[in-house]
């Protein structure tokens, strides 16, 4: 749900600080007030293109942000995982335009292009009128409103339709991967059987290689570690002033003073036991040095070693301790090609065994498509007759091509078409509807599968009630509310009989102090809702009687609300 909308600079709003409600919500006020502006902002919040002529006169930059509470029954928590994004309690699409004409988008303070601003949208909102984001216009959406109102993932696993087009996919990867192999098949043979068998001779293991180069330190530095150890030993036990000739004569010194003084007892205890930790360090340092031994010939070997290992990953362009990594990988694909051809005919008779399940699976699919897609239009025209778009037909064509190329949804091609005059042929809804038709057939469409169509949390129509009036426009307000007791509704009318019907009413007001435009938009109390639909009702000049209908007609939005 939209919940809350800041602008700053844009066209002609200096800054404007909306809070929107769940339910239905409409935006009024007088011709060219700029009811659309907000629409136009939440559209470029949606991905939209801007141009520095957006930017109100005199500012630098206009910046729209859109919060929203993300909807928890949609696919927006696997997109945003997959766009390494996150959205716990709040989503919030920042959309800055500069003079420069340069402009820049972020989801939650991430910087983000315009394509995905426009793919987060379609999580989002869904905008019926003359506007961008026309989602009935698009094949998709089509398809996916159709499935919807079919609760296809109810009455047919639409899911495992999907998981077996994942399965064909990944059989036709391996596939091209071993036929692509068996065009060089002895070229390519030869070369893995070189390169494993290259670092099979001098790759040691992981582990080894770790070996290989600590033995090497260890020997690139016998002489000093040696030198160092003797060194020490002298200072420390072998010498008549070492360490400890010099504590454990001061040992024997102290034993003699203990009878006098009991308290020299804990000095003496301490001693006693450095000087035997002292003896064992000293016993360790010699046998390190009996060990060790300076051996050319092991580090001449040790030398060519590593240095064959450093040719080999610059060879495979890795590093050293990734060559063991390398080897297996090349020993897999190796196996892999020496059992090419056996693998091949597993892998197509297993891609025949997925295909005719997959297509068994759409052509279920689509026989359940066609027999909704009947039942859809025809409780689609019913509510087009109410709308004032008597004669209008809607046709739900479902193309199925048992032959066709599979995809993630199927073997139909699913495509909405209308008649907006009888007689005439039906044709495309971007052909035919006009900007008014369009967003009412789109009311049609969302109050026909409201019982499950869309997990697009909020509707925007904007101009649903262009060219009706008297009972029509009541039935739209009707219909709307009806949709805002499942989505949230927002809705740009000049008619009172929706207005009248709103949870939540906002109106837009222009004003100019001689230097400047300026747009506003205030929600409105009962009294102003009032004196709002009065001035729909009447005009400029209200009367109380315009005033008393108004009262009348919201009591009664208010009852049907209730």
């Amino acid at each position: 749900m939209l919940r809350e909308i800041h602008i700053r600079n844009f066209t002609i709003v200096e800054e404007l600080d909306l809070e929107l409600g769940a339910g239905m919500n409409v935006l009024t006020g007088e011709t060219g007030a700029g009811k659309s502006i907000l629409l136009d902002a939440i559209g470029l919040c949606l991905g939209d293109r801007a141009t520095a002529d957006v930017i109100r006169p005199g500012s630098e930059k206009a910046e729209i942000t859109a919060i929203f509470d993300p909807p928890s029954d949609s696919g927006l928590s696997a997109w945003l995982t997959e766009q390494e994004l996150t959205a716990e309690d709040e989503l919030i699409i920042r959309r800055v335009i500069q003079k420069s004409g340069r402009s820049r988008g972020y989801i939650n303070g991430v910087p983000v292009g315009l394509q995905m601003l426009r793919s987060l949208g379609e999580h989002l909102i869904d905008i019926h009128g003359q506007h961008a984001h026309q989602s009935l216009l698009r094949a998709n959406a089509q398809r996916a409103l159709l499935d919807g109102f079919a609760n296809t993932h109810q009455r047919l696993p639409v899911d495992q339709i999907a998981e077996l087009y994942r399965q064909l996919k990944a059989i036709d990867r391996e596939l091209d991967e071993l036929s692509s192999s068996e065009q060089n098949y002895e070229d390519r043979l030869a070369l893995l059987r070189y390169q494993v068998e290259e670092l099979d001779s001098v790759v040691p293991g992981e582990q080894g290689i770790a070996e290989v180069e600590n033995e090497h330190r260890r020997l690139a530095h016998a002489e000093e570690l040696l030198r160092q150890a003797h060194s020490q030993l002298d200072n420390l036990g072998d010498d008549e002033q070492s360490a400890q000739a010099l504590i454990g004569r001061a040992l024997r010194e102290l034993e003699e003073q203990r009878g006098i003084d009991p308290s020299l007892n804990e000095a003496c205890e301490l001693f006693e036991t450095a000087l035997t930790y002292l003896q064992e360090g000293c016993q360790a340092l010699r046998s390190f040095t009996d060990t060790l031994e300076p051996d050319p010939q092991r580090l001449s070997e040790l030398d060519q070693k590593i240095s064959d290992l450093r040719d080999l990953a610059r060879k495979h362009r890795v590093e050293v301790d990734e060559l063991p990594e390398t080897l297996s990988r090349l020993q897999n694909d190796l196996y892999q090609l020496e059992n090419a051809e056996q693998r091949i005919a597993e892998l197509r008779q297993q891609r025949d065994e997925v295909l005719e399940n997959y297509r068994q699976a759409a052509a279920e699919l689509s026989a359940l498509r066609q027999h909704y897609a009947t039942t859809l239009a025809a409780e689609v025209g019913e509510l087009l007759g109410e709308l004032g778009m008597a004669g209008a037909e809607l046709i739900v064509a479902v193309e199925h091509n048992p032959e066709g190329y599979p995809t993630a949804h199927g073997l139909d091609h699913v495509e909405l078409k209308v008649r907006t005059n009888p007689g005439h042929p039906p044709g495309p809804l971007a052909k035919v509807a006009s900007g008014g038709e369009l967003s009412r057939l789109g009311l049609a469409l969302q109050v026909a599968t409201v019982s499950g169509s869309s997990s697009v949390p909020t509707l925007i129509f904007d101009e649903a009630d262009t060219g009706i009036g008297g009972a029509v426009a009541e039935v739209v307000g009707r219909l709307l509310r009806t949709l805002g007791q499942r989505y949230q509704v927002l809705c740009v009318t000049h008619l009172p009989q929706v207005a009248s019907q709103a949870s939540h009413h906002f109106n837009v007001a222009k004003a100019q102090d001689g230097q400047a435009t300026s747009a506003s938009v205030t929600q409105l109390d009962d009294d102003g809702r009032i004196e709002e639909l009065a001035r729909m009702l009447g005009g400029l000049q209200i009367s109380d009687h315009e005033r008393g209908a108004a009262r009348e007609m919201l009591q009664r939005g208010t009852d049907r609300r209730l």
